[in-house]
């Protein structure tokens, strides 16, 4: 996967937190680039999504 680019983002604060976005802090949900303010949160996105997918297919 090539290196994922800020100006790239469809946000620009973190859904966690609401403080602004960092380029160390990016991720792909969905085919788009998600940003967060720090790799904790971005972390916590992915273990969320995570689980409910999971979820989805338990359910299923």
């Amino acid at each position: 996967m090539s290196q994922l680019k800020i100006s790239d983002a469809i946000n620009q604060t973190c859904p966690w937190s609401g403080k602004p976005i960092s380029a160390d802090s990016l991720t792909v949900y969905r085919n788009r680039v998600v940003g967060f303010c720090n790799t904790g949160c971005r972390d916590k996105f992915a273990r969320a999504v995570q689980h409910f997918e999971r979820a989805m297919q338990d359910d299923g």
